[in-house]
């Protein structure tokens, strides 16, 4: 019955046509649209006014919520999903954003000041996803990843990577499949990859993948997500097994379409 609802209310909304200055908003700011062709610029548009519509959008830290801000950010969540059966990130209802980097207070158990009070310490934090709960994502970080994808790092592909992991109930590195020989290689191909990372960052050794990616394999996951979509020529290239599984999980082959563009 909700299902119906929703459905009925989504087809209404979609009666509106997609408002001129949303999509000049993507063609200035959202690099990846400009890669699509038209037919699939027309359903990433209509994802994008679905999930503006749905989503409780809050700015932070002084920031005034604009409709610059929620499509550029449903863009980049929606071209994850672009090619995928998935109900607009149902278990996302709030994205909180900050103006700029903001710091996050750490706890280091054992050290003490004077006073007695555990003494602070804190990391800037670009964005972060919840199980369950909000993303937060900081528009300093959200922009220049839209708009220079050759640098690689894209918050919102990053966080809403881990929105997608986390959807069988934890946030493991392996996003819901559909058999267990896909999880069985899945397993195989990530293990071995999160495993070379991990060896050349103890190194120092250069790498394409950012080596955040070898803290875990969640993070691994939204690393290779990033790059996927970012640099993706770069990634077939040198990665060639990861490449084709997260090609096979998101249904689309980025590095092809940025050829051709």
């Amino acid at each position: 019955m909700f299902s119906w609802l929703r459905e009925r209310r989504r087809r209404k909304l979609l009666e509106t046509p997609f408002p001129d200055s949303w999509r000049r908003v993507l063609e200035r700011r959202v690099v990846h649209y400009r890669y699509l062709s038209d037919e699939k610029q027309r359903r990433l548009e209509q994802m994008v006014q679905v999930f503006v519509a749905e989503k409780n959008f809050e700015g932070l830290g002084g920031l005034e919520m604009s409709d610059e801000i929620r499509v550029v950010i449903g863009a980049q969540a929606c071209i994850l999903i672009l090619e995928l059966s998935h109900d607009l990130y149902r278990k996302v209802d709030s994205i909180l954003v900050y103006p700029g980097a903001v710091q996050r207070p750490e706890r280091l158990f054992g050290r003490y000041i004077q006073n007695g009070a555990l003494e602070q310490h804190s990391t800037p934090l670009l964005g972060e996803a919840h199980m369950g709960g909000p993303v937060i994502l900081v528009w300093d970080a959200v922009i220049k990843g839209a708009v220079h994808p050759e640098r690689g790092h894209n918050v919102v592909y990053h966080e809403f990577a881990h929105k997608l992991d986390m959807l069988d109930g934890a946030a493991d590195g392996a996003p819901p499949l559909h058999t267990r020989e896909q999880y069985e290689k899945w397993a195989e191909i990530c293990s071995k990859e999160f495993e070379i990372l991990s060896r050349k960052a103890a190194a120092g050794a250069p790498t394409l993948l950012d080596t955040y990616g070898a803290t875990n394999p969640a993070e691994f996951f939204a690393v290779a997500t990033e790059y996927f979509f970012d640099r993706p020529v770069q990634l077939r290239r040198r990665h060639g097994e990861l490449y084709a599984i997260l090609a096979a999980f998101y249904n689309q082959d980025t590095a092809a379409r940025v050829e051709r563009r």
